[in-house]
């Protein structure tokens, strides 16, 4: 893994009914796992997403900065 991809923690992509779904990945210690979180709309989190990823369309999939 490079320095490049440590500064991200994985990828969101938005499906066209709007539903953001997230695959990030988790390091601890010497441990790697990996989970997925999806945000539809409505959920009191989903704007803040979007905004920190920086924006997103429908069909599209951006990496995730860590937060």
């Amino acid at each position: 893994m490079t320095a490049k991809d440590k500064e991200h923690i994985g990828t969101a992509t938005m499906r066209e009914d709007g539903t953001l779904v997230l695959n990030l990945r988790v390091e601890a210690g010497k441990g790697l796992g990996g989970g997925q979180k999806r945000y539809r709309r409505g959920d009191p989190h989903y704007d803040e997403v979007i905004e920190h990823i920086g924006g997103i369309e429908p069909g599209e999939t951006k990496l995730v900065p860590r937060f």
